[in-house]
């Protein structure tokens, strides 16, 4: 038996339409799983769609705001009725907003937690009462790095992600009688698009992250398939309310000496 097989399983995973989502998507899909996903307009949608079509994946693309609990529940009774009941859900819709404290406004600062925070609460709660009645489920939140350390310009994300790794262990404390197991996925600093101007050579940021990475690299969207995977299948049974770091051993590390 393989362990790590998700055949026949439903994945649906937030904001998936490009990005860190959408590889996580994509690896559950090798791995034989139905995605679901959604965003927040239908010209998002859309574009997953494609993007999922093009890799020769059937996606089942949804609009829904998670933060926004009436959408969240109509969207689960969806799929439920369209696709099926739920089995793996990927908490990964989230934003950041890089802004001084003293310069950031209380509403910007609600708005990303309401989305990085609450979202995961409101879609979670939608999905665990299905997931008791099937007899178990996996909830996998994306963390961050920042769900341990801070940095400069990122208050809302800090607190919000610090908030999600407790989110996080509070699902796995209250639902794993039900055999419900959720865990975080912390990615480190990962090549995207949305990256690429500070992976430039002679970036500053980008010789401070390949210094304080053991690997010397920044990770790909790929080195998080696997881990992903193993948190959505039945190899990890056993393992609930453990955030898992994919970060080539940022956190772990203390830096270089300076010469």
């Amino acid at each position: 038996m393989n362990q790590f097989d998700l055949t026949g399983k439903i994945a649906l995973v937030t904001g998936a339409s490009y990005g860190i989502g959408f590889a996580i998507a994509t690896g559950y899909a090798k791995a034989g799983a139905t995605i679901v996903f959604n965003d927040i307009n239908q010209d998002l949608v859309n574009k997953g769609t494609a993007a999922y079509a093009a890799e020769g994946i059937k996606a089942h693309g949804y609009i829904a705001d998670v933060t926004n609990e009436e959408q969240i529940n109509a969207m689960v009774a969806q799929i439920e009725k369209e696709v099926g009941v739920i089995d793996i859900l990927v908490n990964n819709a989230g934003i950041i907003k890089r802004i001084p404290m003293v310069e950031m406004s209380a509403a910007d600062f609600r708005q990303v937690i309401d989305i990085d925070l609450n979202g995961p609460f409101i879609v979670s709660k939608a999905v665990i009462p299905s997931m008791i009645k099937k007899g178990g489920g996996k909830i996998i939140n994306i963390c961050s790095m920042m769900s341990e350390l801070g940095r400069e310009t990122v208050s809302a994300y800090a607190a919000a992600k610090g908030g999600l790794k407790m989110l996080t262990k509070n699902i796995a404390s209250e639902y794993g009688e039900f055999n419900i197991q959720c865990n975080g996925l912390g990615p480190g600093y990962i090549a995207t698009p949305q990256t690429a101007p500070l992976r430039e050579e002679g970036h500053p940021f980008n010789s401070f992250i390949i210094a304080k990475t053991p690997a010397a690299r920044w990770g790909t969207p790929e080195d998080l398939q696997g881990p992903a995977t193993f948190l959505a299948s039945d190899a990890s049974n056993f393992v609930n309310g453990h955030i898992l770091y994919v970060d080539g051993g940022i956190l772990a590390y203390i830096g270089k000496q300076p010469k």
